[in-house]
This record gives structure tokens, sequence and C-alpha cells, in this order.
């Protein structure tokens, strides 16, 4: 008879977080698969817990997945863990979770943390209904060619952000959806720096470029619907079009668009541009 895998979801900064069930099954699974031995070693300290670790992520060889697999198929039983929050969910686990249900081995999941969910709650957007991202393209044209595709969608959208490139990916969200695009961004949720930040697009450029930010992100962006004075760009390139065939110079056309829309004059260029490489 084959084991058991537990699927856990584990704190996301604060370790008062995990739940009697997880620290129960941490403690008494043949063996915890998780994601950096380093990280969870820390969890398991907190709570004097000793067991058996693996080291199982996403640049692991089938041979360590097929080891797992084997053991769960002698009747052993494997927690399987992320540094935090739930595994799968913009971390690894697919793979051996896809791998013990072909070989019909019984799964369990133990719920625990979400930052998607956390910073989803704490935004004060519309949660009825929303979509979650993982993580944007680290390519700046393939990032701003996922929002293009994304901008309409009639649901609010999560997504995590590394630092580094938040102040980047801010500015691709005020040039594909407009500078007056509301965010929430929460930083560190559950951590002792915990920090939420609500407002346009433009301004959370201007405070994270004076404030470099750290540790772990979440973007919660409002579908476009819900946007006081929401611009349509393409109706704007359209109509930037249409003054320069009727004889107004570029520039200037730029200019009278820029003014009337209250958005700046190189966000309409950038689109402009966009457009007519694409034609």
């Amino acid at each position: 008879m084959s084991g058991k895998l537990y699927i856990c979801g584990t704190p996301i900064g604060n370790l008062e977080d995990a739940s009697v069930r997880l620290l129960k099954t941490l403690r008494t699974a043949d063996m915890i698969a998780c994601e950096d031995t380093r990280h969870t070693i820390k969890l398991l300290n907190h709570f004097k817990i000793k067991n058996r670790l693996v080291s199982y992520h996403e640049h692991s060889n089938i041979q360590k997945e097929q080891y797992i697999l084997a053991e769960l198929l002698s009747g052993k039983t494997v927690a399987l863990v992320s540094d935090a929050g739930m595994p799968t969910i913009s971390d690894p686990g697919e793979k051996l979770i896809r791998s013990a249900i072909a070989a019909e081995v019984e799964i369990e999941v133990i719920p625990g943390p979400s930052a998607c969910t956390a910073a989803l709650a704490v935004s004060g957007l519309d949660t009825s209904s929303f979509v979650f991202l993982g993580f944007l393209p680290a390519k700046r044209s393939k990032r701003q060619s996922s929002l293009e595709s994304i901008k309409k969608q009639p649901r609010t959208l999560v997504l995590y952000e590394a630092p580094h490139r938040l102040v980047e990916t801010l500015e691709d969200i005020a040039a594909v959806m407009g500078e007056q695009q509301p965010v929430c961004i929460v930083r560190e949720i559950t951590k002792i720096h915990e920090e939420v930040k609500r407002g346009p697009a433009s301004e959370m450029i201007i405070h994270f470029k004076g404030n470099p930010p750290r540790g772990e992100i979440c973007l919660v962006i409002p579908v476009q619907a819900e946007i006081p004075g929401a611009v349509d760009m393409e109706k704007i390139i359209r109509e930037t079009v249409e003054l320069i065939n009727n004889g107004i110079e570029k520039k200037e056309a730029l200019k009278m668009k820029a003014r009337e829309y209250k958005i700046k004059k190189s966000t309409i260029y950038k689109q402009f541009l966009e457009q007519i490489s694409s034609d």
C-alpha cells in the first residue's frame, strides 16, 4: 500500500501563522520535501521539530522526483513544502503532485497562508472575482505585451514582483493602462516591515524611486472599469493619427492630445511608435 503526500502551506513571514495541523504533519511525516533545506530548518527549529529533510525545487532532476515517489509508493508519508506559502503557487511542486496522482498515491492538502489572497484581502478592491498572474515576464517588451493582453480583464488582477523590477513594472502599468491606473502594493506581508501603499501608478513610481523597495511584493490592480476617467489609448492614438493626416505636425498633435487627456506626451508617443511598428 502506498503512503500519502501532504501538500503543506507554510507561513509567508510570521512563523506564528503556522497551523496546529501543519505542525502535527511536519512532526509525523516520514520525510519533508522542501524547496530549500536551509529555509525550512528555521521553521522546524522554531517549533522544535526534528525530521528528515530532502531538497526538492524547480531545478531538481527527475531522479530526485522518482526517489520521493518511490518512498511514497513504499508506504512512506511525505510533507511537501516550499519556502513560504502554498507549494505550486509560483513555487515548485507541480511535477511531483502530477506524478503522485498518476501513481494513484493518496494526496492531502494542509491549507496555509498565501501572499496572493492576503494581499487581495487587504487591498480593499473587488474580491468577488480575481486573476492571479504570478510573476510577469522579466523582459520589458514581453511584460508590456502581457499587460496589453490583460488590461481589459474584467477581474481584479493580483501579481508578484521582485523588488528590483517594481519601478519598471509600475512604469509599464502607467504606459499601458494609464498613469492614473490605481494599484495597491503590498510589501513584506505578515513580516515586521509590512507596508501597504495605494494610489495611482504615477504616484507609486515616484514613491518607490525615492524609497527603493526590499522583500516580497504583491501588486493588486482593479479592473479598468473601476478607474475614474480611465483613458482609451487606442482611441487617443487613432485621434492623433487623424490630426496628423489632417495636416497637424506630429509634435503638435501629440501635445494637443496629451493636454486634452491629461497624460504625458511621452506616453502617447511611445504607444504611437508601437502602433506604427505593428502596422
